[in-house]
């Protein structure tokens, strides 16, 4: 009896201990960058889910650029991993999507999204295609210049009148409340003074569990933002049932109604995927443009000879116009220099994700290293943010250096909403909002 148990046991151990080696030790037709692979299962998944509060590289990646260097191997949520914060290795990636690697989600972010399929790993097919090119029509610079700009210019003024008679202002909770109804109006109509679904709510508590581990059990952060993601996909579902049903002469020209026009002619248009493809554009703009606003307001008032300059050129602003109260304009705008650079300064610096991330479709050679077929790449673009050769101090605020870069150079430097032909479609639409945002706080408010 006791020699069947010990020998049950020495299986058993031999067994793990060769499951172990081989987790440690992931094969490969080629050699690997170095790195580790953490504990079974999880990988090194809960140092990176740990929220950094610093503007440097993420703690869970500045440590192993110090052991490793700038490319490592890893593993996330049980999926083995290649970290890169080297620069000509990013733009590689980024240069051969849809060749060597196609865009990747956490499953986190898959399950929220209902990213799963063709939806969650084919960028370049025609479902990507369709989407990037409906929100550049709703929010690239077109529509901003002919539509958005008086509508983000009355949000904004009417949103810091009312934060002027509070005592005090929470400003990233208020800022993605504007931010979010704003966005969901252009999308679908959302009318946020008379609806009882608080729909900004909501998606904070999506924010909560972006990065938590995906546990779908009751009590769990990962749980109640289920339960949130499902009351607003409800809340959408409905209100594009009510559309659909609705006579064309009431169509409002909006996201939602082109999206209804064009479903007899796209296959892949149901219920479904627009519900889901709404709830993603909310969340981008939600926390993109309000962690930006909320970090430029916390640099420009550490700074106050930015704060200085700001006010000097927007004050030149309202002193060539007729009439001080005049409309915003798409000139002015254009003609804002400094804000611009307190802009791309600011995007430097407030990288929302520790990476983007991409899954290598065969096997790629970069720097004599190996990134097998199948493993997940994170993009690290706060390495080239970051990059002491190309930006004196840092993590220093200065937007003045940016008078020393032209666009092409900007552009090659500057990538806070990615990169190649995956680029953020709301980018231009994230800096409007921003700069009508300054334009208004140093004219009105002190």
């Amino acid at each position: 009896m006791w020699t069947f148990v010990l020998c049950v046991v020495a299986v058993l151990v031999v067994y793990y201990t060769h499951w172990i080696n081989k987790w440690r030790n992931p094969t490969c037709n080629g050699v690997l960058p170095p790195g580790s692979m953490g504990l079974p299962i999880i990988g090194e998944t809960l140092e990176l889910i740990i929220p950094s509060y610093s503007l440097d590289l993420h703690p869970f990646i500045k440590k192993r650029i110090q052991r490793y260097g700038p490319i490592f191997r890893t593993n996330i949520l049980g999926r083995p991993a290649v970290v890169s914060a080297d620069p000509e290795i990013n733009s590689y990636i980024f240069q051969n999507e849809g060749k060597l690697v196609e865009m990747w989600y956490m499953d986190t972010f898959s399950k929220l999204f209902a990213q799963s399929g063709e939806s969650r790993t084919n960028a370049f097919g025609i479902i990507h295609k369709y989407a990037r090119s409906l929100t550049l029509t709703h929010f690239g610079s077109e529509s901003l210049k002919e539509r958005l700009l008086p509508q983000v210019e009355n949000i904004v003024s009417k949103s810091l009148q009312m934060w002027s008679s509070d005592a005090s202002v929470d400003v990233k909770p208020a800022v993605s409340i504007m931010v979010c109804d704003f966005t969901a109006k252009q999308l679908f109509g959302y009318d946020a003074e008379n609806s009882s679904d608080k729909i900004s709510e909501k998606f904070t508590k999506v924010i909560d569990a972006f990065m938590s581990l995906p546990l779908n059990i009751p009590g769990t952060t990962y749980h109640k933002c289920l339960k949130d993601k499902d009351s607003t996909l409800s809340i959408l579902r409905n209100t594009l049932k009510e559309r659909m049903n609705s006579p064309a002469e009431s169509r409002r020209g909006d996201f939602l109604d082109q999206i209804i026009a064009d479903m007899d002619k796209e296959k892949f248009l149901t219920e479904d995927f627009t519900v889901n493809l709404i709830f993603g554009i909310l969340f981008a703009s939600f926390e993109s443009i309000s962690a930006a606003l909320t970090l430029s307001l916390k640099l420009i008032g550490d700074h106050p000879s930015v704060l200085e300059e700001l006010t000097v050129e927007h004050e030149a602003i309202l002193k060539n116009r007729e009439n001080p109260d005049s409309p915003f304009t798409w000139a002015e705008y254009n003609s804002m220099t400094f804000t611009l650079q307190v802009i791309n300064e600011t995007l430097r610096l407030g990288n929302v994700a520790p990476g983007l991330l991409r899954r290598a479709l065969q096997d790629m050679q970069v720097k004599g290293y190996t990134i097998p077929a199948g493993w997940v790449i994170m993009v690290v673009n706060s390495a080239l943010h970051l990059n002491p050769a190309t930006f004196k101090d840092p993590l220093e605020f200065n937007p003045r250096r940016w008078k020393d870069f032209d666009s092409y150079a900007a552009s090659k430097n500057l990538m806070p909403f990615g990169g190649g032909r995956r680029q953020c479609a709301g980018s231009e639409f994230t800096k409007l909002f921003m700069a009508i945002f300054l334009h208004k706080l140093v004219t009105k408010y002190r």
